[in-house]
């Protein structure tokens, strides 16, 4: 068994009304965790209960992907709940998600917020607080956040896990923020940087930010996005080139 690894994770189930996002099937073959949607900001249960059956078949470990009740924007606007409110619709989609799951031969192992949740938890506190607090009223969970916010230490008081995530496919900013979606450079340019990217994580644990820049994330966890073009084709040029490099791919449970 290879010394070094890396878990690569993909946000999946996001299928609507029989319209996919992204190949759930293909991703699934390469990735060892899913983020599966609750059907909040995207999903249904029939399409997401396909997609933890597929997760269970390829023995893959299922996280519930929480987010802000906004299908019309993909969760990616920002809603100012009170923490309470923030609390139970967290735990309300981690327990819709996890009966869906044991229904399908699987359970819910993690949580991860998704869009603008998971972007807002970096800095605002009272909403870190809501979900962690949603997330201990399931049980203790495992949740992955990008490494440096706010989040990680509410988790961490909390006693949660933390599981340190990096994105395969995004530029940061010099202090450890992703760049925003809003701006040109906001993705990386080409498949080779995405590979470089992963490499980078896996085997020294840092990114390299815009400027130039090293930040030291020690991330456990590769987020890789199905839902952009090519996505399956530059996941499958990843996961070979981590074989090439004696990586193994392998869940963070």
């Amino acid at each position: 068994m290879s010394s070094v690894h890396i878990d690569l994770n993909a946000d999946l189930g996001e299928t609507t009304a029989g319209n996919p996002v992204a190949d759930d099937a293909a991703m699934l073959e390469m990735v060892s965790s899913a983020n599966v949607a609750t059907g909040f900001h995207a999903g249904d249960p029939h399409s997401i209960a396909g997609t933890l059956k597929a997760a269970a078949e390829a023995g893959v470990t299922v996280g519930a992907h929480v987010g802000y009740n906004d299908a019309a924007g993909f969760g990616r606007r920002f809603i100012d709940y009170h923490p309470d409110e923030l609390a139970d619709e967290v735990t309300y989609q981690i327990g819709a998600l996890d009966a869906l799951a044991r229904a399908n031969g699987t359970k819910v192992a993690y949580v991860k917020p998704h869009g603008a949740m998971y972007n807002a938890i970096v800095k605002d506190r009272a909403q870190a607080e809501g979900v962690i607090k949603g997330i201990k009223a399931f049980g203790d969970l495992p949740v992955m956040l990008l490494p440096g916010g706010v989040a990680v230490d509410v988790a961490k008081q909390s006693g949660l896990t933390v599981v340190r995530e990096a994105f395969a496919d995004r530029n940061y900013n010099p202090d450890g923020t992703l760049v925003s979606r809003k701006e040109a450079n906001a993705v990386l340019g080409s498949a080779d940087e995405v590979v470089q990217r992963v490499l980078e994580v896996a085997q020294t644990g840092s990114i390299t930010a815009v400027d130039g820049t090293k930040l030291e994330v020690d991330a456990q966890s590769v987020c890789t996005h199905g839902d952009s073009p090519g996505a399956v084709k530059l996941l499958r040029g990843v996961v070979e080139r981590l074989h090439a490099e004696g990586i193994e791919i392998r869940s963070f449970i």
